[in-house]
């Protein structure tokens, strides 16, 4: 009997193991489970952490250069920053940390006349930001997406739906609004800003024509944004000296004694790294997230961009301009919020 009892006691004791040993595999999956999303959300938090301090940074020390060293060489700033992007992503490639395409002479032809409209698109924000405060600069950015919304309309038979359009608008009355109450206003700088917009808008939507021909021509059949970054820094440095040349800066650089201080090469070192920062952390910030967090968070992120403009550089303001910059930046969000759900009706 009792060799009986104890055998039919063992396929009790086999299946109340089983379950303990199914509760402890589910109790580890969940706390597997449970590790990875809590380490998703800590890598999208660093690395939107990440992007917003760094495209931040970088707009506040150009303004810092331009301004408070009033350092009157924006092309050669734009020149060396680019130098420091080429120089740091040939390392990374050369050492196997980043992949990068090879340029070809059949690459460099197609990408030229992209490469002209970038390099416009630096020197003229460059220009901008020297005669305007930060916080404007910020609003008046956002006409770049009305000229690209028509751009896209006429140029690619897109259409916009009701929200977008009330969101460019608005962009429109706060952009001309704070214009009429900015209290520094200085029509060059606005002259240079709108420009910008303009080249800014025209960068977005001739890459898109380019990128597939572009494409065809690489060796791996692809583009990624490193190669991007290289392909354009690289082409930008002769055509800037070019242009250093046109716009007699060698005989401002020769005289200032702003060269000989090693606290100015260290900050515009500084902010060549930060221009490639933002390259790498937007990458890493949308890889972690999405198109739709990364587009809002570009249009929050402007808000304490504008904020520390305004205190760092003690902008004289006044209640109706602080209201159109703030107008302004909402008008942002709210596009930002229209594209989202613009896309998600496609």
């Amino acid at each position: 009997m009792s060799s009986r009892s104890l055998s039919a006691m063992k396929p009790f004791e086999t299946n109340e193991n089983d379950l303990e040993s199914g509760k402890l595999d589910k109790d580890k999956d969940k706390a597997t489970r449970s590790n990875r999303v809590l380490k998703m959300h800590n890598q999208a938090l660093l690395s939107g952490l990440a992007y917003c301090v760094s495209s931040c940074s970088m707009i506040l020390i150009n303004k810092f250069v331009l301004s408070s060293y009033d350092f009157n060489a924006g092309i050669s700033l734009m020149l060396y920053q680019n130098l420091i992007s080429v120089i740091i992503v040939s390392i990374l490639s050369f050492l196997g940390v980043i992949q990068t395409e090879p340029l070809t002479w059949r690459l460099v032809k197609v990408w030229l006349p992209v490469n002209v409209i970038f390099v416009g698109m630096l020197i003229t924000s460059m220009f901008s930001l020297k005669y305007i405060n930060v916080a404007m600069v910020t609003v008046l950015k956002n006409v770049t997406n009305v000229i690209t919304a028509l751009g896209e309309m006429y140029l690619f038979s897109k259409h916009h739906d009701s929200r977008v359009w009330a969101a460019l608008f608005l962009m429109i009355i706060s952009a001309i609004s704070g214009g009429i109450t900015d209290l520094s206003f200085h029509a060059i700088g606005y002259a240079w800003q709108l420009a910008n917009c303009f080249l800014t808008a025209s960068y977005s939507l001739t890459l898109r024509r380019v990128m597939d021909t572009a494409k065809q021509v690489t060796k791996s059949g692809n583009l990624n944004e490193f190669s991007m970054v290289l392909l354009n820094n690289v082409l930008s440095l002769p055509l800037g000296f070019l242009l250093i040349v046109v716009f007699n800066e060698v005989d401002y650089l020769s005289r200032t004694p702003l060269l000989r201080l090693p606290t100015f090469w260290l900050v515009i070192t500084l902010s060549g790294v930060l221009g490639l920062a933002i390259s790498f952390t937007s990458m890493w910030f949308l890889h972690q997230t999405g198109a739709t967090t990364y587009s809002l968070v570009g249009s929050l992120n402007k808000i304490p961009l504008s904020v520390a403009g305004i205190v760092l550089f003690k902008v004289p303001t006044s209640l109706e301009n602080s209201a159109s910059i703030f107008f302004g930046l909402l008008a942002g969000v709210f596009f930002a919020r229209a594209k989202m759900r613009e896309r998600s009706q496609i």
